[in-house]
């Protein structure tokens, strides 16, 4: 016999970054931390802050608080309302389902109210100009005024899938107008260190730029090199 499964399964374990950790990637765009994972960590671009960023200020980080709904459920996302610490980016797995909305602006003000910094969803979210008035950041992807089911099964604090991307409770989130990026727990600190360097070559092309600068010196190397094949054909 097949059991019913519970309503809700939640992670007894939930790890999170130090306070440190959290605060190195404060003004971070994500096309660094893209960097500085060699290229890796973007979620889908389908995933995309609400009204590309108009009317809301779409940057944030922090810890992922991950909550698996399922297709056209929330009943997880309501219950990971409990165990939200401020700071907290609430990452909502919704099966990639686009037949209803994900969360609405009621919603999303009670992930404001118990401290979150960011709400992300794999499906359209309702309410835009209520979500707005709350002001809790938001990505998306696209709206919906279709309402979802509120039954379950679903579970808090566990890995999901979502963006293409796999994240747990604690790896670290990255949000702007670019989109969202995951940083996995154990990469945090690997990341951090390598953000400096990052940091220090973007500014130093900056400046070159600004002084007028017309083709990187690596393109003209391999341009100037055998790697490279002239034809007249």
């Amino acid at each position: 016999m097949i059991e019913t499964p519970p309503l809700v399964r939640i992670h007894e374990k939930m790890r999170r970054p130090g306070q440190k950790q959290i605060d190195a990637f404060s003004g971070i765009p994500t096309g660094f931390v893209v960097d500085a994972m060699f290229g890796g960590g973007a979620l889908s671009s389908k995933i995309r802050p609400i009204g590309e960023g108009r009317d809301i200020r779409c940057v944030s980080h922090g810890p992922a608080m991950t909550a698996h709904c399922g297709a056209a459920d929330v009943l997880a996302t309501f219950a990971a309302l409990r165990f939200l610490q401020p700071g907290d980016i609430v990452i909502a797995a919704f099966d990639n389902h686009q037949g209803c909305a994900a969360a609405g602006d009621r919603l999303i003000g009670m992930m404001k109210n118990n401290g979150a910094a960011g709400f992300v969803t794999d499906g359209p979210v309702r309410d835009y100009v209520g979500i707005t008035d709350v002001g809790l950041p938001v990505w998306c992807t696209g709206l919906t005024p279709a309402s979802p089911f509120m039954s379950g099964p679903g579970t808090v604090g566990f890995p999901v899938q979502i963006g293409e991307q796999q994240i747990s409770t604690g790896d670290m989130i990255v949000a702007d107008i670019d989109g969202v990026v995951v940083v996995p727990f154990h990469r945090i600190d690997e990341v951090i260190n390598k953000l400096e360097e990052i940091k220090v070559l973007e500014r130093e092309l900056d400046v070159k730029v600004a002084k007028g600068l017309k083709i990187p010196e690596w393109v003209e190397t391999i341009l100037d090199s055998s790697q490279t094949q002239s034809s007249k054909h």
